[in-house]
Order: C-alpha cells, then structure tokens, then sequence
C-alpha cells in the first residue's frame, strides 16, 4: 500500500502495519459486539465467519513462531472461550460450512 502518503521507507511500512492492527482489532471488536450476527450469517454474506478469522489469526502467529493453538485464536477473536460463546449465542442448531464457499439454498 505505498502512496505519497505512506513512502516505502521503514518508518512508512511500521506505520502501515499499525494501520492494519488496529483495523484487525476493530474488526474484531465489532464481531463481538454484533453477537446477533451468526457466524452462517457472515459466511452467507461475506465468505468468512469468526472461525475462519481465528484460524487465519492461527496461522499467521504461527508463520511467526508465536504458539497458539485453536483455542487460543477462537478465545482472541469470540473474546470468550468458544463453548461459552456457542452457548450465550448461537441461535438454532448448529449448520456446518465449507470454508469459502457460499452455502447452498
């Protein structure tokens, strides 16, 4: 993303990162807001549910050396343990997807 704005100098890639960060957070920080969205919803709509955002968090602490299990990712991106999410929000029985792929009608 270099633009006159964000020069391909050291100091401009750090300062475009921290941009992402805190897009990444904010992102998550909605989700956690919207429980009333569920994740069928979002994988509906947009291609991506919360489970797919914690194992991409997953995958890329771990391309980083960083350990964090399933759990760990789906606890940072739900803001609770899983089971506990699934139990204080999810409504109706639980409907398995294929990942990127729209659901059949």
């Amino acid at each position: 993303m270099n633009t006159p704005e964000t020069p391909d100098t050291d100091n401009g890639r750090q300062l475009e990162l921290e941009a992402e960060a805190a897009a990444f957070r904010r992102l998550v920080e909605h989700l956690r807001e919207r429980t009333d969205v569920q994740n069928i919803d979002l994988m509906n709509l947009a291609g991506f549910c919360r489970n797919c955002l914690s194992r991409w968090y997953q995958e890329a602490a771990n391309a980083r050396g960083v350990a964090l299990d399933k759990g760990g990712a789906r606890e940072r991106v739900y803001g609770m343990p899983y089971d506990e999410w699934k139990a204080k929000h999810q409504r109706g029985p639980h409907v398995p997807h294929a990942p990127h792929k729209k659901a059949e009608a």
